[in-house]
């Protein structure tokens, strides 16, 4: 697999699958731009990879929409084109429907829309014109159906997998490759607060290595795993009366 991708950026870098997905490019010959607003630990990331391979610091809050796509193409410009673009960083604070806090709804939205908007398409028109490239977005199976106490995250991230389709059918036959990746539960920092029991529970590693080797390959969409991917897959079929009576006081699939 080693040499697939010369370069690639990606968001949320600083912990969780974004810190995990950048070292496990890294090792594997990619010279990669890991962004996230903690620049202290994408520079502990950094010193950790360096005998085995290259992570490029970039202090970055994807929550500045206009900031993302010009710093996204600054880089795109100065590495020679960027060939693997990440657009990983998200939030899940709470939403519950019975008390709406916009200052949460409006970040989840800056964060997880337009933020990832911003990334994927910084640079799409730029792969386009040279005939080749990789957009990625790293959705959830939260993005299937509105869930309770998260209806913010789930929104956003149906947003994004219908984003991510999107470009999938207008630049595919121009020669840009784009996955969806729709995870399940992770243990990550994202999720340690969660009060909730999480099926099917996975691990970073294995969550990491199982999102790039789909990248390597060329998946179109990658849900994982399988038994969470049914489960979110059936659910779609249920009448939204049995929807409702089944998810109330459950939980969401984080980050």
């Amino acid at each position: 697999m080693q040499g697939t991708y010369r370069t690639a950026f990606i968001t949320g870098a600083s912990s969780g699958i974004g810190r995990g997905l950048a070292a496990w490019l890294a090792r594997r010959g990619v010279r990669v731009f890991g962004a996230a607003r903690r620049l202290e630990e994408l520079e502990a990331l950094a010193r950790e990879v360096q005998s085995e391979g290259e992570i490029v610091p970039v202090q970055l809050d994807v929550a500045d929409a206009r900031s993302t796509l010009e710093v996204i193409r600054s880089i795109d410009e100065s590495c020679g084109g960027l060939e693997l673009v990440v657009a990983n960083a998200a939030i899940a604070p709470e939403t519950p429907g019975h008390a709406l806090a916009w200052d949460t709804v409006e970040q989840i939205i800056d964060v997880n829309v337009r933020g990832a908007a911003a990334t994927l398409g910084a640079v799409a028109d730029r792969m386009v014109s040279r005939g080749s490239g990789h957009l990625v977005g790293i959705s959830s199976q939260a993005a299937g159906r509105g869930l309770p106490r998260h209806v913010a995250y789930s929104a956003s991230k149906a947003f994004l997998s219908n984003f991510i389709e999107g470009l999938r059918v207008d630049l595919g036959p121009r020669g840009v490759k784009v996955t969806a990746i729709h995870p399940g539960f992770v243990r990550t920092p994202g999720t340690a607060g969660n009060a909730f029991k999480m099926p099917f529970l996975l691990e970073v590693d294995d969550a990491v290595d199982r999102i790039g080797r789909a990248i390597f390959r060329g998946a179109s969409d990658f849900s994982f795993p399988w038994q969470a991917a049914t489960v979110s897959k059936l659910s779609r079929l249920l009448p939204n009366g049995l929807w409702d009576r089944a998810v109330r006081g459950f939980g969401t699939p984080g980050d």
